[in-house]
């Protein structure tokens, strides 16, 4: 073999070994441009985080038969905006009653003083191991931060929990003071409760390797419940979203159809009546629009 041809080897090998390299570093996240949006989302694929022009967002004053959530989270962000101290929130419980829709609401309704603003950045269920990255990268930025995981749980031999407990309380930066973290899920202590006896019948110390996976919820110095709505409060969301659109129909003649449709999905709660909303407002042909 020439030099020549020896020299170009060592070059494809070289340049092989940096791929290699480029592939297992990951590129350090880019700097946001905050002011572009008040909400963003981090893409974990991209190491980025992209503005969204407009959250999808309902009017606080929608969200029936959970006013004492509303009123807790609203008085913890609003401290939280002012500088003050504020907890991290889990909020946990039945599907449908207005855990998502609740915390975008009150940013919205947080951010109408305009002296006392803050962002909003979701972070993906499937991308939560790259939680201290995000955290990093807002450390440091000028604003205060609600940084929201919707629909959070773990299951089977899922360890990504361990990230999430680090970055919100653990390790020696823990959460940034900037930062708030809020998460909803349908499990009050994010993990289903196959897996903690799980642990515990094959640990060593039972009772410590339950105790790892519940201190996971005892992060969020706020638990706030959801529960399934009764009739009337059912009721009380489908008329307060008729009388927030204006659709001109009388309860006498919505009330039974309201009914039937949540009985025929063999539940009462937000979402079933918004989507009961959108059915009979499209009947009458009347348009919604949730801003």
């Amino acid at each position: 073999m020439s030099d020549k041809d020896e020299l170009r080897a060592i070059a494809e090998r070289l340049d092989a070994l940096a791929a290699l390299i480029a592939r297992a570093v990951p590129p350090a996240a880019a700097a946001a441009d905050f002011a572009a949006a008040d909400a963003f989302v981090w893409h974990a694929d991209t190491h980025t985080l992209q503005p969204v022009a407009e959250v999808s967002a309902v009017d606080i004053d929608l969200l029936k038969g959970i006013d004492r959530a509303r009123d807790i989270l609203v008085a913890n962000t609003e401290r939280f905006a002012k500088g003050l101290p504020a907890n991290n929130v889990l909020l946990w419980g039945a599907r449908g009653m207005g855990k998502s829709s609740l915390v975008k609401a009150v940013h919205g309704a947080v951010n109408a003083d305009p002296a006392h603003r803050l962002k909003l950045v979701e972070i993906h269920r499937e991308d939560i191991e790259t939680l201290p990255e995000v955290m990093a990268l807002l450390r440091g930025a000028p604003h205060r931060f609600l940084l929201f995981c919707d629909d959070l749980s773990f299951d089977g031999d899922d360890a990504s929990y361990k990230s999430l407990k680090a970055a919100l309380e653990g390790g020696i930066e823990g959460r940034p003071p900037n930062v708030v973290f809020y998460a909803t899920s349908n499990r009050r202590h994010l993990l289903p409760r196959d897996m903690m006896e799980n642990e515990a019948s094959t640990a060593i110390t039972p009772g410590e390797a339950v105790e790892e996976k519940v201190s996971l919820s005892d992060r969020f110095g706020l638990w706030l419940g959801f529960h399934k709505c009764s009739q009337d409060e059912y009721l009380d969301m489908v008329r307060g979203y008729i009388a927030h659109f204006g659709i001109k129909a009388k309860e006498r003649e919505w009330r039974a159809e309201a009914l039937e449709w949540s009985t025929t999905r063999g539940a009462r709660s937000g979402r079933v009546a918004w989507q009961f909303v959108q059915d009979l407002a499209g009947r009458l042909g009347v348009a919604l629009s949730r801003a």
